[in-house]
């Protein structure tokens, strides 16, 4: 019966990602207006994920990056967004794919989307089974606990 539902919720989560999508198109073509800036987080295991080896091990499962002074050649590649960004007066090249991101926002403008079906890497949305090779032994009520996590961005705003 469940094959029978319009996934209404999928159909959310892919309309909000291309708010992100537009977004980095329009600031990889004319730059950032303004104040805005971005805290980009996303999954550092997710396929087609690239950033240096050092980074990676410091940031195992998530990263969390932030376009505002110090970032070049942003550019919406292959629905990833390709970027370099200057850590301890290094550039290093980041590609970060629209389906990694966990939490997109811009506190410029009190603004912020988080994901819900980047849970896992790779997941498209449906949920793994008892069997499923990517369930890692994790029950589904674990697994309904780690989505319905709730990240405060009050850090973010504005005062």
């Amino acid at each position: 019966m469940s094959e029978d539902l319009l996934r209404y919720d999928l159909m959310i989560e892919a309309a909000l990602r291309d708010v992100v999508r537009e977004t980095m198109e329009t600031v990889g073509r004319d730059g950032l207006p303004g104040d805005h800036h971005f805290y980009i987080t996303f999954l550092t295991k997710f396929p087609g994920v690239k950033v240096p080896d050092y980074l990676r091990k410091q940031y195992p499962d998530e990263m969390t990056i932030v376009l505002q002074y110090q970032f070049f050649g942003l550019k919406l590649e292959d629905d990833c967004i390709h970027v370099t960004l200057s850590f301890n007066n290094v550039k290093e090249s980041l590609v970060v794919p629209i389906d990694s991101i966990t939490t997109f926002a811009d506190p410029s403008v009190n603004f912020a989307l988080q994901f819900q079906n980047s849970g896992d890497d790779g997941d498209d949305g449906e949920s793994d089974g008892p069997d499923s090779p990517d369930s890692g032994g994790s029950s589904d009520k674990e697994k309904e606990e780690k989505r319905g996590e709730v990240i405060s961005l009050d850090k973010f705003r504005k005062k």
